[in-house]
């Protein structure tokens, strides 16, 4: 039986970041309604912790009875000098009121330590309890982890120890972020199987970036090293050069790679979604 790879669609959170890309609040109703329709898992709504209008879009969404897909609100884990139940960020993200919601985490022991200005232990407590937390309250937690691929080959270790961390606080995925998007194919898989032999029980996912020209490849070369969960957007919008073009991704996952996606009709429904 053909593996099961979940969309997860960031239209309208990295899609909008693109050079020239403006929705409407009725554009962003209409877009959540198509990728329903096209059988994506899950659409990220935004950031209500920083964005006023991605709280009012997760709202109003709420009212759309999607077939398919479930909503999901984005956010960073507590800050340094929050206690979970107290952040500001964690509770905007609990307002939302969404089934999913997605946290970003340091992965790279330069970045907890020059961005954070925290140790490499308190970074891993930092993602424990943000994590830990939001699933007490009924949350599915999916977790990524943020410059994930720059992190490992910089220190390999403490890498796959955040994502040990997230996971055994109850993340339900584990995605792997490929955030400066400089990373090659072989690379990615790499790091990827090290991810899937240290945690063989872990649902792991891919998030690129497409600086080098490499987010489709780089996307593609994590699901055969074993993620199961596949973030981009439609027509590879995003900032800088874009992410992962998910009207690419899917097809070859599917026709190509003979993964199961999305239903042989939704398929059909590719150039109308991407126009």
């Amino acid at each position: 039986m053909p593996t099961r790879i979940e969309i997860y669609d960031t239209t309208l959170r990295d899609g909008i970041q693109g050079p020239g890309v403006k929705f409407s609040a009725k554009d962003q109703l209409q877009i959540i309604r198509t990728l329903d329709a096209f059988g994506v898992s899950s659409i990220q709504g935004g950031q209500p912790g920083s964005n006023p209008k991605a709280a009012e879009l997760l709202e109003q969404a709420r009212d759309l009875n999607l077939r398919h897909a479930k909503m999901a609100a984005f956010g960073s884990t507590r800050h340094p000098k929050s206690a979970v139940e107290d952040d500001a960020n964690i509770q905007a993200l609990l307002a939302t009121h969404t089934e999913i919601v997605t946290i970003f985490a340091k992965t790279s022991a330069l970045h907890a330590r020059e961005v954070l200005h925290v140790s490499l232990e308190k970074n891993l407590d930092i993602v424990r309890e943000s994590v830990a937390y939001l699933v007490s309250q009924g949350r599915r937690v999916f977790l990524d982890m943020e410059h994930f691929f720059d992190g490992y080959f910089e220190n390999q270790d403490y890498a796959l120890e955040v994502a040990a961390t997230g996971f055994e606080a109850g993340a339900e995925v584990l995605v792997l972020c490929e955030t400066n998007g400089g990373r090659l194919p072989f690379e990615v898989e790499e790091a990827a199987a090290a991810v899937r032999a240290r945690l063989p029980k872990a649902q792991l996912g891919i998030h690129t970036h497409n600086d080098a020209g490499c987010a489709v490849a780089n996307t593609l070369a994590a699901v055969r090293a074993g993620a199961r969960h596949v973030q981009g957007t439609i027509n590879g919008y995003g900032e800088r050069t874009g992410n992962a073009d998910l009207c690419v991704i899917i097809p070859n996952l599917q026709l190509k790679m003979g993964r199961k996606v999305i239903k042989p009709e939704q398929l059909r429904r590719l150039t109308h979604v991407s126009h």
